[in-house]
């Protein structure tokens, strides 16, 4: 029985779009200068005895551009949303007001923007990596394949190229994605 390279380029697949898949919720955590529900997704709250999303105690929203809101469902968490956001290493400060906590962003300096621009570059290399672990593991297979005979030298030699256009396109993926998030970072 002959091997089907449709499952293995769907397993393939599967495996490097959660490698981008990675990417885009990092990204999504680093701040620009827009404010966005997931710069708080992270977050983790001390509440009822373990730590819980941020997301399981309240609502996140964004009135305005520079201003996220929570909105925290039982009134005794309020410090503790509070305390968890100013802890998380994002240098936000945020304020209540009954059981709003209201986080202003402040302006990103020159040298943050720089630091920012820095994590994403670290982020989209990691992902890079990942897809490239992904695209070794699909050649050692079709090794393992012309190695027990189940493919001829011809299907590995395709296959194979079929494997590295995958990745190629990935990584065009991957870097795109890095120079908007660059762009974005940088917009002032």
């Amino acid at each position: 029985m002959e091997p089907d390279i449709k499952k293995i380029k769907q397993d393939l697949q599967r495996r490097m779009d959660g490698a981008m898949e990675t990417l885009r919720k990092e990204f999504g955590g680093l701040r620009t200068g827009r404010a966005s529900p997931a710069l708080l997704e992270p977050v983790k709250v001390d509440a009822y005895g373990s730590d819980m999303p941020i997301t399981q105690v309240g609502t996140i929203g964004v009135p305005e551009p520079r201003m996220i809101t929570v909105q925290v469902w039982d009134k005794g968490l309020v410090s503790a949303v509070e305390k968890a956001i100013r802890d998380a290493g994002l240098g936000l400060n945020p304020s209540s007001d009954g059981q709003i906590v209201r986080v202003p962003l402040p302006q990103l300096t020159a040298e943050r923007r720089t630091e920012l621009a820095r994590a994403a570059g670290k982020y989209a290399e990691a992902a890079r990596v990942a897809v490239r672990a992904v695209r070794r593991d699909g050649m050692e297979g079709l090794k393992k394949l012309e190695k027990d005979g189940k493919i001829s030298k011809d299907q590995h030699r395709d296959w194979s190229n079929e494997v590295q256009g995958l990745t190629d396109g990935y990584i065009k993926r991957i870097d795109e994605s890095l120079v908007s998030k660059e762009a974005e970072i940088k917009q002032v």
